[in-house]
């Protein structure tokens, strides 16, 4: 494989490399990741500098870590420009080594792994096995309480029968002044799922979730915000539906604004979940529910057009990466960010530009053409109709003018 991309000479040195067992399965990989021939050419050149470093340190493949990885890039960087890809061409090849050879890298990764990772590690596998919780949330769950750990312990040892009521609630009142009431909301029920959890594997012996303050969050005295119907359709119209870039954002874009998905649900879209002989879409959303929608004529026509311009790929997301690897999208954000690019390239100044500025759009605009409160709800398949009653206090002029003017000089 290596001879494709080098010349004899080249691939003789990297062939002496200490990595030179690895590094034919690990271009394979990134051919069938379609990479283009300079992109592995790049990571390989990486790759050999790498294995020249720990032949010069006195160290083998199995004491490649996180840890030698870090030492490594320092003393890389000291000597050569550094490059945007470096630390992922390095995460990603340390990876193969673990999938490859879990007997001469895997036992050196465990050994250097901390309490702390392995308790993050099974408090893991319990929200992913146990409570069904999606990917997104259980990493939002870990973000904060990987920080909890990091405030109160530091670098001492993990004790957490030392933890009290006042080392929660003293975390939660640094945290809360610097996010908003939503996140807060969601930082507090991550921290009661953790110490349930610390409570059933016999880590604490006191209840600490009795000491978790309730966040107040009342989305029904919020306004959504979003934008008028003539300015989603010039969004829509922006977008350069010559291009493939063009044709998958466009894709994405209808999804968002005809149907009301989140921006998860769109990433997560697969194959299989279009039914183009019922004219349905499976939608997989929150907490596991999957519920199925029309899929109307404009956006089944994009999703065709998406199609036939989508990169051989073992995946089977709809919308994938634009560049290799040539993998589903990871996660809600790159939507968002690609609306976020959308609505700059359309010269619109939303209120703000998050992919849900389209679901709430959608069900302002609807609530305004006529359509009922009821009806809204089921498009955007909420669980509680208290959710869609905030749409009932966007339509203000609607209000006003059946408002009754106060009247003049009144009696007592």
């Amino acid at each position: 494989m290596l001879e494709q991309y080098f010349e004899s000479r080249v691939v003789q040195e990297l062939q002496a490399s200490l990595l030179s067992s690895s590094l034919e399965s690990f271009v394979q990989t990134l051919a069938e990741a379609g990479y283009s021939r300079t992109s592995v050419q790049i990571k390989v050149r990486l790759l050999a500098h790498l294995g020249a470093w720990l032949r010069s340190t006195h160290r083998t493949v199995a004491g490649i870590d996180p840890r030698a990885v870090e030492v490594f890039l320092r003393d890389y960087h000291r000597r050569f420009k550094s490059k945007k890809g470096d630390c992922a061409t390095l995460r990603d090849f340390l990876e193969h080594l673990q999938h490859n050879k879990p007997t001469a890298i895997g036992l050196v990764v465990r050994s250097v792994e901390s309490p702390r990772d392995k308790l993050l590690q099974s408090y893991e596998k319990h929200l992913q096995d146990e409570r069904g919780l999606t990917t997104a949330t259980i990493e939002r769950y870990l973000w904060f309480i990987r920080r909890f750990l990091l405030q109160h312990f530091h670098n001492q040892p993990l004790d957490l029968s030392e933890l009290k009521a006042g080392d929660v609630s003293s975390f939660i009142v640094k945290r809360a002044r610097s996010v908003k009431p939503k996140r807060a909301q969601l930082m507090v029920t991550a921290l009661r799922s953790f110490f349930r959890f610390l409570l059933r594997e016999g880590d604490i012996s006191v209840d600490l979730t009795a000491s978790v303050p309730t966040v107040p969050c009342r989305p029904v005295n919020t306004i959504p915000r979003y934008i008028s119907g003539q300015e989603v359709e010039q969004l829509l119209k922006s977008c350069d539906r010559g291009t493939p870039a063009g044709r998958r954002n466009y894709a994405i874009l209808l999804l968002l604004a005809r149907l009301g998905l989140r921006a998860g649900e769109v990433a997560n879209l697969r194959l299989e979940d279009i039914d183009w002989r019922l004219g349905e879409i499976r939608v997989r959303g929150k907490g596991g529910v999957h519920d199925r929608l029309p899929l109307v004529r404009e956006v089944g026509k994009a999703l065709v057009s998406c199609l036939h311009d989508r990169p051989s790929s073992a995946s089977d997301r709809v919308f994938l990466r634009l560049k290799a690897p040539f993998c589903g999208l990871s996660s809600s954000t790159p939507v968002s960010h690609m609306v976020q690019r959308a609505l700059f390239g359309a010269g619109l100044k939303a209120p703000f530009t998050g992919a849900h500025l389209l679901r709430h759009s959608l069900a302002t605009n609807l609530l305004r053409q006529g359509a009922s409160l009821s009806e809204i709800a089921a498009l955007l398949r909420h669980r509680s109709f208290t959710t869609t009653e905030i749409y009932a206090k966007v339509d203000s002029l609607s209000l006003r003018s059946l408002s009754q003017p106060w009247p003049q000089g009144g009696g007592r």
